[in-house]
Formats: structure tokens, C-alpha cells, sequence
């Protein structure tokens, strides 16, 4: 995890990656969990024996459960000492140019590609989220994450 001790710290990193995060395995737990929180149970995911014999050989991920596991690895990829809270902004284009399979470990690559001041002393900061699939040449998503962090 590379750390930073404030916000400003983070400004002359432009163009750089700032923090690449842990592996996490989204196994078929995950999938379920994730299916059963959002009502997506499409078989592709959630049916291991039908998905043995779709366009995969085996279940995956859905798209926005990548999409999601980005806070998770915001958490380990880099911190800001002294940073009291961050809060999600919103997300500009999200592109998911790889399936993720079931059991496959995957992890985010934070470019830091944007940071304007803000009101009561922080930061809006823009990174280009590159989340990789352990053993693949091609990113399995990218999207540019807009956080305020105070």
C-alpha cells in the first residue's frame, strides 16, 4: 500500500499510478451473495452446471460486482493519513472488457489522472481504475472513479 500524509501530497502525482490494490478472489460465494443482493441471478452466474455449457465454460462475475469490489480496492491500494473520510462521487467511462471467472483473483490499478480543490479543505480526485485478472494480458475493467476526500 503506498501511503501519503494529506491530500495535497496526491497533486503532483498526475499521470501516475498511485496505488496498486491486494488479490481478491471472487469465488462462487461471492457471485451468490452479490446475485442475491441485487436480484441479478441470471444463470450465467449463479448456476454453476448450466454456465459449465454457456459461452464461458464456468460461471462469472457479473460486470458491476467488479465494478464494485473497486472500493475494496481503494482500501488497500493507497491511504492518506491524513485524510478524515472520502466519500464516492460518481464514475465516468466504465467499460468491462473482460469476464471475470469464478475463483479468479483480481485486483485495481489506481492512476491518479485528475485533483481540484474543493470546499472546507479537500480534494476532488480522479483515478483511472485498471482492474486486472491474475493471469491475464487484458485489463477485465476500467473506469475513472471521482472521489471527494476531506
Amino acid at each position: 500500500m503506498k501511503s501519503y500524509e494529506n491530500i495535497a501530497d496526491l497533486k503532483p502525482q498526475l499521470g501516475e499510478v498511485i496505488g496498486t490494490s491486494d488479490w481478491i478472489v471472487v469465488d462462487q460465494r461471492r457471485i451468490d451473495m452479490f446475485a442475491e443482493c441485487t436480484g441479478d441471478s441470471q444463470w450465467i452466474h449463479v448456476d454453476p452446471e448450466r454456465a459449465k455449457s454457456g459461452p464461458f465454460g464456468q460461471p462469472i462475475a457479473h460486470g458491476f460486482l467488479t465494478l464494485s469490489l473497486m472500493s475494496a480496492f481503494m482500501g488497500t491500494a493507497f491511504e492518506i493519513r491524513a485524510s478524515t473520510m472520502g466519500v464516492n462521487y460518481g464514475l465516468n467511462k466504465v467499460r468491462f472488457i473482460k469476464p471475470v471467472p469464478v475463483n479468479g483473483r483480481v485486483r485495481g490499478h489506481f492512476k491518479l489522472v485528475g485533483w481540484e480543490p474543493i470546499d472546507n479543505g479537500g480534494a476532488q480526485i480522479t483515478t483511472e481504475v485498471s482492474m486486472e485478472l491474475e493471469g491475464s494480458d487484458k485489463p477485465v475493467c476500467v473506469a475513472e472513479s471521482i472521489t471527494r476526500r476531506y
